[in-house]
């Protein structure tokens, strides 16, 4: 029991690969709330213009919360952007871009977001497998052990502990959810940006 508990606070209280993994954020990766467009995109800079282009341009707007779809395949987001910009000039493939980011980043953010309260949630469980460990030892050590105390206690204990475990299993996959992400919204931006008429 007490390896589970180390355990649990090397995972989410030690620093791990020059990233701090903390009650608030337990994965390897660096915590960055939101992406940067200049690490996304090399064509012309958006600005308040694409950005109202992006929203009110219709077919901009479908487009790119079809693009943004997870279940939209690389295969056919670059038919639809092949598509678009036969028509598109810079400005509109511009829009497209920026009304993907906006999409994805804000996704992304959201799973962030989640994935902190499951942090927090694996912390507290941590901290409630350590607070039993302790009145188990308490009953242990009386006079007149109550075993049906005892006994109640490693139960909740070992209940907690295949619980922490369950989740723990899932941390990799959870904490890979906004890196999958960031590299859809990469692919898409050089989808889009292949299609940027020359200077």
């Amino acid at each position: 029991m007490r390896a589970v508990i180390a355990l649990a606070i090397g995972l989410l209280a030690t620093p791990v690969m020059g990233a701090q993994a903390t009650r608030d954020w337990p994965c390897v990766q660096v915590r960055q709330p939101h992406l940067s467009v200049g690490s996304m995109w090399t064509g012309p800079l958006p600005d308040e213009a694409t950005a109202a282009l992006a929203r009110q341009d219709r077919e901009v707007a479908t487009l790119a919360d079809r693009l943004a779809q997870r279940r939209t395949t690389p295969q056919e987001a670059e038919g639809l952007v092949a598509d678009f910009a036969a028509t598109a000039d810079a400005a509109r493939l511009t829009a497209l871009f920026q009304g993907v980011f906006d999409r994805i980043d804000a996704e992304r953010t959201t799973l962030m977001d989640g994935i902190a309260r499951f942090g927090a949630g694996q912390a507290g469980l941590a901290a409630e497998m350590e607070t039993r460990r302790a009145r188990m030892q308490e009953l242990e050590a009386a006079a007149s052990p109550d075993f049906d105390a005892i006994d109640a206690e490693e139960a909740a204990l070992d209940w907690d502990r295949r619980i922490f475990e369950e989740r723990q299993h899932m941390l990799t996959a959870v904490c890979e959810s906004p890196v999958l992400l960031e590299k859809r919204l990469y692919e898409l931006s050089r989808m889009i940006q292949s299609h940027l008429p020359p200077e």
